[in-house]
């Protein structure tokens, strides 16, 4: 790890310092070292206090001195530098409020903090959201609608005007006209329209900067940046010309700091403190990549020469932005690597993974694995027979067999005589898993109960005696599995299905330490596909399996769009279904519980199918209705008793009858992208081909990109990165909502995914070398100073 420009200009001048103090016989030769030194480290991207002190010694060394005043300069500098030797000290000052700057006082602090720009470091990674090329000036009869320009141009005129919009809203604007030999054009500003009253005077010229738009038959600028290049009766000409040429940074503004405000506190934090930020990436990647400092991938960023590429710029593929990208996510996959690390160091507990009743319950399954889950076996149960917890993910689409390969984890923690907690984010997922493992465990003998909220008082209390006992295998729940009363006599597994939709505690408290400090193994699993490189990161600590196959003569789903008003389309397809004696699901979506209108819309829905089908039998589900009642009407479904079943998204996962062959989803615009892919995923699970019919009574333009996805394709992976495009990535991995990863500040993990390849690479190489990170603390230091929080709850998952 390189030290920052600041930390070697002061190592610079304490080299002759403590030459000086050691060997006073030689300080005459020092003299001139410590003054250069301190004059090179004073012009730095320094702090004010830094400078000052490097002032004062570069005075002191740089007239002739007598013995008596060298000694004591010597001993003067070195007090002096000290504080500035410590190894926090470049942290402190990073971590000072803004108003440490030159120019900038509370008032602004203040606005700046309440926006999230706390700090000085907050400031110097407020990458610029794109760039003006003012390197050459448009003339205003060239202005295109849709662009953004920079041009010079004359006040013709000014003043207060009214506007009003749609809704009968208005209010005031102030508008000037300006213009040049060739043309005019609007500039308009809704709100602070008297601070641009008191700079814009009738005659002067303005520089101005902005995005062209046209109003009616006009073209207007609302809101854009202006500079007073000549007050009225100034030369133009010779204003023009003496303009600087060059690319101005364009930074995302908070509401109530002007955008030029915000561009000068961001140049002061670059002067000033640049050279306090220290390289982390390993020296040899830097010198392979040919990558600048932080300081100057800072100043490259946020001041850029005349001559850089303003499209390289924006698409943010400069070496500068790699450097500072590499940094951020360097230390990010350092932290995940140490996780990893810790983990795979816990004391756990070896399964038998090849024992006679493993080998009994593979030959009796059902149906033959894929080549994928045979791979997916392979991994795990190597996993299992290890002295270290495992800590894997199992991510697969849906239908391609993730819980049977569950079910052969569990079989082996049972033959070795422990048990298995599966927890499931919904009761109705619960009962479908307990379902399912009932009917694949034949002759094994695996006790499997089913343990939720709902279960009667009687049955809770004889599982939990029987859990204790030892005496069932396999418990499968929600979160009541969470509950202090809930004890296993000997947990060696727990499987987390769809675990995004837990809590963080809810997850760590599941998986914390069993007997003796061992850990239980951990397998996670998801039917919500996410790109592998991406899934590296955010499970950084889990190994990942991926099973990248369906069984075999399963077919796609055919996906239908309708929009509203086309009813009669989807009562054909229904009627066809079922005259074919297969089975149909209408899902209605439900945002919420408390959603009243959601459940009429379904409710009434069942009805008018009962109405209109009256030979058809049609059942209502939803969250709201108790376990009883819920598991009658699935286990009517599932015997084919009815045929039509109206729901909200209670059925997105686990589900599994394989004569529903055709899915309605009604205001598919409504649905999430994931959503709508685990709904399709419901239908032709046997051995008939299934349709998935999707109705748009709504549209926007986020809706009609996911509506146009699902038509795309069948393939779940290519379904996440259409998602991951809609959305953004903070979005679509939910990091808020569920304490994965926090925001990045300058990365984007789909953008600089391949960037995110090389930085785990060598934080992995890191790790292996250097264990724990311990022979470079500062390096570790940097580590927990930037994501410890984070992986605290990256830790359980």
């Amino acid at each position: 790890m390189k030290p920052s420009p600041a930390a070697e200009a002061i190592e610079a001048v304490m080299a002759p310092l403590r030459l000086a103090a050691t060997v006073p016989e030689r300080v005459r030769n020092a003299d001139r070292a410590i003054a250069q030194a301190a004059a090179r480290a004073a012009s730095g991207a320094v702090p004010r206090e830094l400078r000052k002190v490097m002032c004062e010694v570069r005075d002191a060394f740089g007239r002739e001195l007598d013995e008596s005043a060298r000694r004591a300069a010597v001993a003067r500098a070195l007090v002096r530098l000290a504080p500035f030797r410590d190894p926090g000290y470049a942290a402190l000052a990073l971590a000072q409020s803004p108003r440490v700057l030159a120019g900038l006082g509370p008032r602004r602090a203040e606005q700046l903090a309440k926006r999230g720009l706390r700090t000085v470091e907050d400031l110097l990674y407020r990458l610029p959201a794109g760039y003006d090329d003012r390197r050459t000036l448009a003339k205003v009869e060239a202005l295109a609608v849709g662009a953004r320009v920079t041009f010079a141009a004359r006040v013709h005129d000014c003043g207060f005007g009214g506007w009003r919009g749609r809704g009968g809203r208005g209010g005031r604007m102030f508008e000037t006209l300006v213009g040049d030999e060739t043309g005019a054009i609007s500039l308009k500003w809704f709100r602070g329209g008297e601070a641009i009253e008191r700079t814009v005077r009738k005659g002067a010229l303005l520089l101005v900067t902005g995005e062209v738009k046209r109003y009616r038959f006009d073209r207007e600028i609302q809101h854009p940046e202006i500079e007073v290049l000549a007050e009225p009766g100034g030369d133009a000409s010779a204003s023009a010309e003496a303009l600087p040429r060059r690319i101005v940074p364009r930074y995302a503004t908070p509401e109530g700091v002007h955008p030029r405000a915000l561009r000068r506190a961001v140049a002061q934090a670059v002067a000033d403190y640049a050279d306090l930020v220290a390289g982390r990436l390993p020296e040899a990647l830097v010198a392979k990549r040919k990558l600048p400092s932080p300081a100057e991938a800072l100043r490259a960023l946020h001041a850029p020469e005349a001559d850089a590429d303003p499209e390289a710029l924006a698409s943010a593929s400069t070496p500068a932005h790699e450097r500072l990208i590499l940094e951020e996510l360097y230390l990010l996959e350092l932290g995940l690597a140490l996780r990893r690390d810790e983990k795979r160091r816990a004391p756990g507990i070896a399964m038998r993974a090849d024992g006679p009743r493993l080998r009994t319950a593979l030959r009796e399954l059902p149906f033959a694995l894929t080549s994928a889950q045979r791979r997916a076996w392979r991994e795990i149960g190597a996993d299992l027979a290890q002295e270290h917890p495992m800590s894997r993910l199992l991510e697969g689409d849906v239908g391609s067999g993730k819980t049977v390969i569950a079910y052969l984890a569990a079989v082996a923690v049972a033959e070795s005589g422990h048990q298995t907690a599966l927890m499931a984010p919904t009761e109705l997922l619960a009962e479908q898993h307990y379902r399912t493992l009932r009917q694949l465990v034949g002759s094994g003998g695996l006790r499997v109960e089913l343990f939720t909220a709902s279960a009667a008082p009687g049955h809770a209390e004889r599982i939990r005696t029987e859990l204790a006992a030892g005496e069932i295998d396999v418990a499968v729940g929600t979160h009541a599995l969470l509950q202090d009363t809930v004890a296993f006599r000997s947990r060696g597994l727990v499987v987390v299905d769809e675990q995004h939709r837990f809590g963080v505690r809810q997850r760590a408290a599941l998986r914390g330490a069993g007997e003796d400090g061992a850990q239980p193994h951990t397998l996670v699993m998801t039917a919500t596909p996410i790109p592998r490189t991406l899934a590296m990161t955010l499970h950084g600590d889990l190994d990942l399996t991926v099973l990248d196959e369906l069984p075999p003569g399963r077919l796609p789903a055919r996906t239908l769009l309708v929009r509203a008003g086309e009813g009669r389309e989807v009562s054909r397809l229904l009627r066809e279904t079922a005259a074919r004696g297969e089975q149909v699901y209408v899902v209605y979506p439900l945002i919420d519980e408390s959603e009243k209108s959601d459940l009429r819309a379904a409710s009434e829905s069942a009805q008018r199918i009962a109405a209109a089908f009256p030979d058809l039998r049609v059942d209502l589900l939803h969250g709201r209705l108790d376990t009883a009642a819920r598991q009658a009407a699935m286990a009517r479904f599932e015997a084919g008793e009815t045929q039509v079943l109206v729901s909200t998204t209670v059925v997105e996962v686990g589900v599994d009858v394989a004569n529903a062959t055709l899915m309605i989803v009604e205001n598919a615009e409504r649905f999430g992208l994931a959503q709508l892919h685990q709904l399709r995923g419901r239908v032709g699970r046997g051995d008939k081909p299934g349709q998935c019919v999707l109705v748009a009574r709504g549209t926007g333009e986020g809706s009609e990109a996911r509506l146009a996805a699902m038509l795309a394709t069948p393939d779940g992976f290519a379904i996440a990165e259409a998602d991951l495009r809609i959305r953004g990535p903070g979005e679509f991995l939910g990091t808020r909502q569920h304490g994965r990863l926090p925001d990045l500040r300058i990365a984007d993990l789909v953008r600089d995914r391949n960037w995110l390849a090389v930085a785990r690479e060598a934080a992995r190489t890191a790790v292996a070398r250097n264990p724990g990170l311990h022979r470079d603390p500062a390096l570790r230091a940097a580590v927990q100073a930037r994501w410890g929080e984070a992986l605290e709850l990256s830790e359980v998952g």
